[in-house]
């Protein structure tokens, strides 16, 4: 039997309140940036995982990965004046 690399690498599920201290967002902004009928629907944000029937999550890497985004576009503002 050979000893392959992981071909996935490790994500780890994030919940709400967890994604809420993360990007600073409460529920109804996070809510409202998933929802393409608000104004302030954001296409890039990370969509959640289903767990359960009841139960979602955000993947880690995809939250930092947007955050990290939303930095690089403020500071191209900023260098931008």
């Amino acid at each position: 039997m050979q000893n392959l690399p992981a071909q996935n690498p490790i994500h780890r599920a994030i919940r709400r309140p967890q994604l809420e201290q993360a990007t600073g967002l409460k529920r109804t902004s996070i809510y409202n940036k998933l929802n393409p009928k608000s104004p302030q629907y954001d296409p890039t944000f990370p969509r959640p995982i289903n767990l359960s029937s009841r139960t979602i999550a955000w993947v880690e890497s995809e939250v930092q990965a947007w955050i990290d985004s939303r930095i690089a576009a403020s500071r191209a503002v900023q260098g931008g004046n």
